[in-house]
């Protein structure tokens, strides 16, 4: 299904919205499906994580290393794993989902439905005290605890939340954005073993081939995309540990006496600064951790954690054990630690893979930019961009061809600016560990406010992963002039493009509930003599719920006139794939002869159409059992009313829809002027409010107003 989520004219799920329940399956074939989905996964989920050993050793800039260092390095790698891939990501963070979503913007859209918290279109319709939300098709009360009330009640720890968010969502982006340079350059750069006389122009254009090719193939969906894809990860995951483990039989055997922690301290204690300095490179061991959260909505957490642990954690622990050892024989090649420790024999069957498996490697990053999008689009804190469901029967598997497109385009420019994968290294670290950081921060605020995680126990989780993400945040600062500024600019840009939206879209919608038209104001507004009504039927596109939108009131001074049969959509999408057609439109009449509101429910699957005859039968048998239930006198009410729809379809039909502005004028502040300007720059260029319907140009009429700052 094709959508452009949130804005004007639609309603996202809110509380208020019902659940469908789903038949339970058997234990064995959930078990199956979970085993598919987690072959599925390696094509997907896990690819900057499994690709890693291509550039961590040439990012560090090692200078004159030694056998402690190397053992020492590995320590770090083994533990960083260990800790926050393994403890942090899968054990707990996985847990912290929000409707199968994950990701940082999950993390905070999970708090806006439990607290009061945010000015979205969702947090407007909760109430104050208890907050609604339904689990199996169950509504749950809950109260809050100290933490969720002070949130509630203070706007600047509120704003603090939404910075850390919207901060989390840039990162990943940018992780979106350098993840595919890095691990394609990478891979590509084997050719230079064989072939010196390669030079970096051919290495770049062949990434950049490479790059054009896998952001052409994403328009058919994650699904057929991991189909193609798990092969070739399989294959990585199972080549990359054997020859590690030959390795290190080969040069180190007792390589894995590495794994107490002392390695570390002793590591530290010998290199001071400059092994501070280094943890910049050994951060990217766990590239990726962040894309594998936030990917969640593309598969599930069981598939996730099956993978992980099965099959990519030791992948991994035995790779690095065996490039380890090969470099503590060699101490000097780590200029390039991975294509130096693959045996002659295997060199080019390995290139192949390892070029395939950077491949797969951006998919991961590219398929967790589309979830966030599409998360920020949901919560209303980004322009409109075209939203596709590659699936039926996944509701996070979507793609958008602006954000492809997009990243596409910046890829190729990061490759040809560096065209060095250790200099992209330098940005990649920043990203990478701020991400893991901004995750940390909201999810302790999840496991307190929504979890009710005693204190203490919270302070566990976050005071230890604070700590080691803030030490390897403050070694990745120091790359920021050699590359690292590059993350932060993107991070502005897109920081400035969501704030300016959201400051927007709360400015229209404090203004339309100060002057939305009540309902019961509804019948005056009409009896004026001036108001005629003219013949037809018209859709009227309405977002404000418990009343009317001021564009309409507009619309009737500009007009002076309605048609018969007056009917007040709005469509609400909902967390299932398909909507019951008995569930599907709830309509009623508003106390005014032909004057109806109507809800329709749509799944992220269905197909809408609005002009088409079956829509209009399904209006009209809404009608029908809402007559039914409203009225003693059955035939002759349905009689009249389905005389009366009949006679204004004949008479033809119309599908309106308000666009408001802002009128900026000498008086209005310097700060409204900047960002109210902005988002109408942005307003003014993203997609239209309502989903591509099919509605015949000449059925649509748009009409503008200018609302007061």
């Amino acid at each position: 299904m094709d959508v452009e989520v949130g804005g004007d004219g639609e309603s996202p799920a809110t509380g208020k919205c019902f659940a469908r329940c789903l038949p339970r399956e058997t234990s064995n074939s959930s078990f199956r499906r979970d085993f598919i989905l987690a072959y599925k996964t390696l094509g997907v989920v896990f690819g900057g994580l499994v690709t890693s050993p291509l550039y961590v050793y040439p990012s560090m800039n090692l200078e004159s290393p030694t056998e402690e260092d190397y053992l020492g390095i590995y320590s770090i790698m083994f533990w960083t794993l260990t800790l926050i891939g393994v403890v942090k990501y899968i054990c707990i963070a996985l847990n912290a989902d929000d409707n199968g979503e994950g990701g940082t913007f999950a993390l905070y859209s999970l708090l806006c439905k439990h607290i009061n918290i945010g000015s979205s279109l969702q947090s407007k319709s909760v109430n104050s005290r208890t907050i609604f939300s339904y689990s199996d098709g169950a509504m749950v009360t809950e109260t809050r605890n100290k933490l969720g009330k002070f949130l509630e009640k203070n706007i600047i720890a509120q704003r603090i939340v939404l910075f850390i968010a919207m901060s989390g969502v840039c990162m990943l982006i940018g992780d979106g954005i350098l993840t595919p340079a890095i691990s394609v350059l990478s891979a590509i750069e084997g050719l230079r073993g064989p072939f010196p006389s390669v030079s970096k122009v051919v290495v770049e254009g062949l990434s950049v081939a490479v790059l054009l090719a896998l952001f052409l193939l994403q328009k058919h969906g994650t699904s057929r995309v991991s189909f193609l894809f798990s092969p070739i990860m399989g294959a990585w995951t199972f080549t990359t540990p054997i020859i590690g483990l030959y390795s290190l039989l080969k040069y180190y055997p007792s390589i894995f006496k590495a794994l107490s922690p002392h390695y570390i301290v002793h590591f530290f204690l010998r290199n001071k600064s400059k092994g501070w300095q280094l943890l910049g490179g050994t951060i990217l061991c766990i590239t990726g951790a962040e894309a594998m959260f936030a990917d969640l909505g593309h598969f599930n957490k069981r598939s996730i954690q099956m993978a992980f642990l099965l099959t990519i954690y030791p992948s991994l622990i035995l790779t690095y054990a065996g490039q380890t050892a090969y470099l503590i024989r060699h101490l000097n090649d780590h200029s390039d630690g991975f294509y130096k420790f693959v045996p002659h024999v295997v060199y080019w069957p390995m290139f192949i893979i390892a070029t395939l498996a950077a491949i797969v490697a951006s998919q991961s990053l590219i398929s967790a930019s589309f979830s966030v999008i599409k998360q920020s689009l949901q919560l209303d804190y980004f322009p409109r961009v075209r939203i596709i469901h590659t699936s039926q029967n996944k509701e996070g598997e979507v793609y958008s061809p602006e954000t492809n497109y997009i990243l596409m385009v910046l890829c190729v420019l990061i490759i040809l600016y560096f065209g060095d994968g250790k200099d992209i290294g330098n940005a990649f670290g920043v990203v990478v560990i701020l991400v893991m950081l901004i995750t940390t921060i909201l999810l302790t605020i999840v496991m307190i406010i929504i979890w009710r995680t005693p204190i203490i126990i919270a302070m566990l989780y976050f005071v230890p992963f604070f700590i080691m993400e803030g030490v390897y945040t403050s070694a990745v600062f120091t790359k920021i002039p050699q590359g690292g500024w590059i993350p932060f600019v993107i991070s502005i840009i897109l920081a400035s493009v969501m704030f300016s939206w959201h400051y927007g879209r709360q400015r229209k919608l404090e203004y339309e509930m100060k002057n939305k038209i009540p309902i019961d104001c509804l019948n005056e507004l009409l009896s004026r003599p001036e108001i005629q009504r003219v013949a037809g039927i018209c859709f009227f596109y309405n977002k404000i719920e418990d009343g009317i939108t001021p564009l309409f009131g507009h619309y009737l001074k500009t007009m002076r006139s309605l048609h018969k049969v007056t009917i007040f959509i709005t469509l609400r999408y909902m967390l299932v794939a398909k909507v019951d057609s008995n569930e599907r439109i709830i309509i009623r009449k508003l106390g005014i002869d032909g004057v109806y509101e109507c809800v329709i429910h749509c799944g992220f699957a269905d197909s809408i159409s609005l002009e088409r005859d079956h829509f209009f039968t399904e209006i009209r048998d809404s009608l029908e059992q809402h007559i039914k239930m409203n009225s003693g006198e059955f035939s002759r009410h349905i009689e009249e009313e389905n005389s009366e729809l009949e006679n204004a379809k004949k008479d033809g039909v119309v599908h309106v829809r308000g666009k408001a502005n802002f009128h900026i004028s000498k008086s209005t502040s310097l700060f409204d002027k900047i960002l109210l300007g902005f988002y109408q720059f942005l307003h003014g260029n993203c997609r239209s409010a309502l989903p591509n319907m099919g509605i015949p140009l000449h059925q649509r009429v748009e009409f503008g107003m200018l609302y007061e700052t």
